[in-house]
């Protein structure tokens, strides 16, 4: 890693993988050996009052690794890669200052590549054309808004779920502000104060063991109180259905519940569907990146590879 002083190129170590692949207990292993700092990369942690549904580490884990980006936002705001970019900066900068290793950890990988790749210089948000959207999708539903969204951005439309409204609409309202499909202004980086980022890819072998850990977590979450979180949410009167935050994974699905939209078993096998989903993306966007170093996540020593390389890192 550079010299923590460096005013250039930020630099720290990012360790990523699908959700309930065991990133933060691994994290916290690491912590107990190299002094580090953890930077959430994960992007509902930021949102405070969501706990439970988020796996968010508790006050006494915080109290002994420092974690940093979490319940930096409320449940009402919509926080953005490119606000995550700059509020991680200045945490990689801070940590490196104080002479310990910047970890960032989490699932989100949009977050990971706008801080490592650079953003493209994206237009503002649209609020009438997003209420047009959103009506239009009340009227037709997202899938159709999806089929819309392949006719002028293939790209994008392949790697959007035809359910993930919240991308469809950004996507379209970016192409109908600009006349230029969302992916190709992707590729243009912004440039700037990019880090440099060592990326540590874990990548599970069985499939239906995550899947498991997926349903042991959810079930775990619900004994925990994660419906009472969803309704003590729900009781606000600055959330919908259609906050940003409050389309997380597990948390529509209970808000739907709480609705009459559907019964418990069905919002519960909608909840482990949709995260089944979410691992499924994440690791499909993992595969992409030709700046990852993959390890085998069920490997008996994968502990001490992840020390031996962090270490590495820090030399």
């Amino acid at each position: 890693m550079g010299p923590a002083g460096d005013s250039v190129r930020p630099s720290c170590v990012c360790l990523t993988g699908p959700t309930a692949c065991g990133k933060t207990e691994l994290a916290l292993k690491i912590a107990a050996r190299i002094p580090l700092e953890i930077v959430s990369m994960d992007s509902a942690l930021v949102y405070r009052g969501m706990d439970i549904g988020t796996a968010k580490p508790s006050a006494d884990v915080r109290a002994i690794v420092p974690h940093h980006l979490i319940d930096i936002a409320d449940a009402a705001d919509t926080y953005s890669a490119g606000r995550f970019v700059r509020d991680a900066g200045v945490a990689i900068r801070d940590i490196a200052a104080r002479g310990r290793l910047p970890l960032l950890v989490g699932g989100t990988h949009l977050y990971l590549r706008a801080l490592r790749d650079g953003l493209a210089n994206l237009p503002q948000a649209d609020v009438s054309i997003r209420r047009r959207l959103d009506a239009e999708a009340a009227a037709e539903g997202w899938p159709a808004l999806h089929g819309r969204l392949a006719g002028v951005d293939p790209e994008a439309a392949a790697r959007i779920a035809p359910n993930d409204g919240q991308r469809i609409q950004r996507a379209l309202e970016v192409y109908e502000l600009t006349g230029e499909a969302l992916s190709v202004q992707q590729r243009r980086s912004s440039g700037g104060d990019l880090s440099v980022v060592t990326t540590l890819a874990l990548l599970p072998d069985d499939r239906k063991a995550l899947a498991g850990r997926i349903e042991q977590r959810f079930d775990a979450m619900v004994e925990a109180g994660f419906v009472e979180e969803v309704t003590e949410l729900k009781a606000r009167d600055d959330l919908t259905s259609a906050t940003p935050a409050m389309r997380a994974v597990g948390y529509r699905q209970i808000w739907s519940y709480l609705d009459g939209e559907f019964d418990w078993h069905e919002a519960r096998a909608r909840a482990l569907a949709s995260t089944r989903q979410l691992a499924k993306r994440q690791l499909t966007s993992l595969r992409s990146d030709s700046n990852a170093e993959y390890l085998a996540a069920a490997s008996p020593d994968i502990e001490q590879t992840l020390i031996a390389r962090v270490r590495e890192e820090l030399a």
